[in-house]
């Protein structure tokens, strides 16, 4: 299921029941797209790429399908494939009960193109915002082998441990970054509105004040007078930085920066070992050959530098090299990754011994995300007072120069 890299196009398109519908849709060209969309049952309008700008401000709000709703979704397929429903009837069924409205379209266009004749995983490859790569391929190998309920109950499996794994890694991240947009709320309180309160007491005592007073009170005035300007760079930087993260350098860069970080470098690479063991065990216990299943785990790495270790290691195997040999030479996975994948090939067993690897890497995972916040409480604590105290001390450094005068007189 590899082919020409997709570009996406916005469309306005009328549906079967002449109602109007906007999304957006990949394919190889325009051409293409238009063909997807009337091989759904609608009549496209306009079809056209999606403007930089509006590319720039997608946030990624408005329904997006996460690894839990494909997890609820693989699970319903199952069960009803097991009590012996056809695809399109349990198409139709699915369609009635999808919370995502995303996901719930989705299912909907799936039905009307496999009532055309079109394959099941033939109809998710036209949706590759909604049903990611893995999923089409083991439906794909499902449908070839006749075991397609089989493959949506390992997949149910897969998007589950996924969506855990996901939660953790945000776990982690959520409680740091709560804590530092308290501290920048406070600061800019603080410069705002409790120092210029103070500036008139300041500048009716006279007198010279101390050089860290001048400092806050300058960057105060600074941030009340220039505060557009202000706010328009900071704009502008998390524009530039998030254009740069999309570009080769940057996306290295940032890989790089979150392999070798102190505290989250460790998460980075355990969450990286487990997501990797246990989607290529999940794909080669399917029957899809390892080269295939090596070059599909590539692209849902989310880590340029284990992207690019993956592919290198897709590579070799294609020369006859094992697996695991590649994967020691990168530099970049943990031994005991490299050995028990040498033991899984050396034994033949080679999904098992990956599978428990995943689960092993699950587990010091979720013992990383512990640890680092463990680590973040105190010295987001410790940053937060080497910010605020300084502030606190050009406040009341005066305060105290002028109740000493007051006291003398």
């Amino acid at each position: 299921m590899i082919g020409v890299a997709a570009t996406t196009f916005a469309y306005t398109a009328i549906d079967s029941a002449g109602k109007t519908k906007k999304g957006t849709i990949e394919a190889a060209n325009e051409e293409a797209a238009r063909n997807n969309l009337k091989n759904q049952g609608m009549t496209p309008i306009t079809v056209e790429k999606p403007s930089a700008l509006s590319k720039d401000l997608n946030l990624g709000f408005g329904g997006k399908v996460s690894s839990k709703n494909l997890t609820v979704f693989c699970k319903q397929f199952q069960s009803i494939l097991h009590a012996g429903v056809t695809v399109i009837q349990a198409l139709g069924m699915l369609g009635e009960q999808c919370d995502n409205k995303k996901l719930q379209a989705a299912v909907n266009d799936l039905k009307t193109l496999v009532e055309k004749g079109d394959t099941l995983a033939g109809a998710m490859s036209t949706m590759p915002d909604v049903f990611p790569s893995i999923l089409i391929n083991m439906v794909e190998a499902g449908e070839a082998s006749g075991s397609l309920e089989t493959t949506f109950d390992r997949m149910a499996t897969h998007f589950d441990k996924d969506a855990k794994l996901k939660g953790m890694i945000m776990q982690a991240m959520i409680y740091p970054c709560v804590l530092l947009v308290v501290i920048i709320g406070v600061v800019i309180l603080m410069l705002v509105k409790v120092v210029p309160s103070f500036q008139e007491t300041f500048d009716a005592a006279g007198g010279q004040l101390p050089g860290l007073t001048l400092a806050v009170v300058a960057i105060s005035n600074f941030l009340i007078a220039k505060w557009p300007f202000f706010l328009c760079g900071i704009i502008a930087i998390v524009v530039g930085i998030k254009m740069f993260m999309k570009t080769d350098q940057g996306a290295v860069f940032f890989g790089t920066i979150s392999m070798k970080a102190p505290i989250f470098g460790d998460l980075t690479i355990k969450s990286a070992s487990a997501r990797l063991t246990r989607t290529l065990a999940t794909l080669m216990a399917s029957g899809i050959p390892m080269v295939a299943a090596i070059e599909i785990v590539g692209k849902l790495m989310s880590n340029r530098l284990v992207q690019v270790a993956v592919q290198d290691a897709k590579n070799e195997v294609e020369r006859g090299v094992a697996l695991s040999q590649p994967l020691e030479d990168s530099g970049i996975f943990p031994p005991l990754l490299c050995h028990m994948t040498r033991i899984g090939e050396e034994t033949g067993n080679m999904e098992e011994m990956l599978e428990k690897v995943a689960d092993y890497y699950d587990e010091e995972v979720e013992a990383a995300t512990q640890a680092v916040t463990a680590v973040m409480e105190p010295l987001i604590i410790i940053l937060m007072a080497l910010i605020v105290v300084p502030i606190m001390g050009a406040i009341m450094m005066p305060m105290l120069s002028i109740y000493n005068m007051a006291e003398n007189s």
